[in-house]
């Protein structure tokens, strides 16, 4: 599963490739409240076909309409606003008072598509800076902490995997979770030293190592862009990875099992001299209470849980597994003492 980004950047070479007129718009700045945020972007072929999104769909479909009426004019980009006015948002779908500038792009073969996805099939952070008077295009490797960046001169959009996970244990389950992860920009990397395991993985854009998860884990040097999540339920392979990682710098380290696991687990690792405050940043169980049940459901509880927390969402104790499982037995319980009466 590609990100948004890649299917944008590989439909718009494929166009150019077939001979066609393409140009990528990118969200550039938002005022109030919008669809997208900064860094969003679509490719427009000259047919009208369109991939990847920039609002709810009402500026893509004024987008397409000028293209029909008018064709690909452009030779050189051009920074375009909608929405300055409450008719113009009406009219767009946005919110009274919400604006959205969006740079457009006339792409060309020369516009560096190609070596850009090189570069990213390499795992490469790369910054590509838009001389926005002329349309040249220059790649440079990019900070982690760098973002989105706009000029009288230059748009510099940054592409790439910015966050890296580890996933402990390779199985059904971390299929799904690496799959998802891999369309959200997350660089995975699954570790399993279990040849049984390992045998038969696959998962397209996916490292897949071989080594003990503790070493991993510290050859990986987890900064704050870095998730750890152990899903062996064994604790030869799951404890000192998750005592590294919980002493590293790691946004999100979680491990599956239950309430009863997840206690013992905390008693294990209490042995390691953890302070109390490294061992409350493990999250288990892990994920948001959801129901999930099926291991394609499970990933997307974890992926839940890890995106608020990436974003600094501080979630109601009440979703977490934990606690809404002791919350719903509660319920029930209340439930049948009532019709018990």
């Amino acid at each position: 599963m590609d990100s948004i980004d890649l299917e944008v950047l590989k439909t718009s070479l494929s166009w150019l490739q077939a001979g066609h007129q393409c140009e990528l718009v990118t969200v550039t700045k938002t005022w109030g409240s919008s669809p997208r945020p900064e860094g969003a972007t679509l490719a427009i072929c000259d047919d009208g076909r369109v991939v990847g999104s920039v609002s709810g769909g009402c500026i893509e479909d004024d987008l397409i309409a000028r293209v029909r009426e008018c064709g690909m004019v452009r030779t050189t980009p051009e920074i375009v606003t909608y929405g300055i006015t409450a008719d113009d948002a009406h009219r767009f779908g946005l919110p009274c008072g919400g604006t959205i500038q969006l740079v457009i792009e006339p792409l060309t073969l020369a516009s560096r598509v190609g070596e850009l996805l090189q570069k990213l099939a390499n795992h490469e952070l790369v910054a590509r800076r838009l001389d926005l008077h002329t349309g040249a295009v220059r790649l440079d490797t990019a900070n982690p902490a760098a973002g989105l960046q706009i000029s009288e001169a230059a748009l510099t959009s940054i592409y790439g995997p910015r966050w890296r996970l580890l996933i402990i244990g390779a199985g059904q389950l971390s299929r799904f979770l690496a799959s998802i992860a891999s369309g959200m920009d997350y660089h995975v990397t699954v570790c399993d030293p279990r040849e049984e395991y390992r045998s038969g993985w696959q998962v397209d854009g996916v490292q897949l190592v071989h080594a003990m998860p503790d070493d991993v884990v510290l050859e990986m040097k987890l900064d704050s862009r870095s998730a750890v999540v152990a899903l062996t339920h064994d604790p030869k392979l799951d404890d000192l990875a998750l005592m590294e990682a919980l002493k590293s710098d790691a946004f999100y380290v979680g491990a599956i099992g239950s309430r009863i696991n997840n206690a013992k687990r905390r008693e294990r690792l209490k042995l390691f001299e953890l302070s109390d405050t490294e061992l409350a940043r493990l999250h288990g169980p892990i994920g948001l209470y959801i129901g999930s049940k099926t291991p394609a459901e499970i990933a997307v509880s974890i992926l839940a849980e890890m995106t608020a927390v990436k974003n600094n969402i501080h979630l109601p104790v009440e979703l977490r597994v934990e606690n809404a499982k002791s919350a719903a037995q509660h319920v029930a319980s209340d439930s049948h003492c009532m019709l018990a009466k």
